[in-house]
């Protein structure tokens, strides 16, 4: 599985205005320089998170963007659904939509196991949880295990 630069931009700006909630709206300026993201970009992720209803905007000098709903009810999957599509495909294809035959049969429930612990993983977890450094308990086990933070 890959995390586009696109899926990482829009959960880390979902995170700078999570953690942000009582300063008011933020300004896309703000959100990019805070976070080291092209500004350009940003604000294309950023409408369509608006328009995946995740975040909310307003014009004028006191304007600027804020999440829609509480960090603690916007999973990371939400965010990465909205500006990246389904969180798990193969060649472009979702996983239920795919057949093999002989030898690869057994492919397909691999690729539907795999769906289903990113999901587990991604659903489970809230801007809230990450913007808090409160990762629920079975998500900081794994990332504790020396396994995981090594390339094979």
């Amino acid at each position: 599985m890959r995390i586009s630069a696109r899926a990482d931009y829009a959960v880390r700006a979902a995170l700078q205005l999570a953690g942000s909630l009582d300063d008011g709206p933020l300004k896309a300026e703000a959100i990019a320089e805070a976070q080291d993201i092209p500004h350009k970009f940003l604000e294309g992720i950023l409408n369509d998170m608006r328009r995946g209803g995740l975040v909310v905007s307003r014009r004028g000098g006191n304007g600027g963007y804020r999440l829609a709903k509480p960090a603690e009810s916007i999973s990371i999957a939400d965010v990465i659904r909205v500006v990246d599509g389904p969180l798990v495909s193969v060649r472009g294809v979702r996983p239920p939509d795919l057949s093999y035959t002989g030898p690869a049969e057994a492919l397909l429930p691999l690729w539907i196991a795999l769906r289903a612990n990113v999901r587990e993983i991604l659903d489970g977890v809230s801007l809230a949880d990450v913007a808090s450094s409160q990762l629920p308990a079975d998500v900081s086990a794994l990332a504790r295990t020396p396994e995981a933070w090594t390339n094979p």
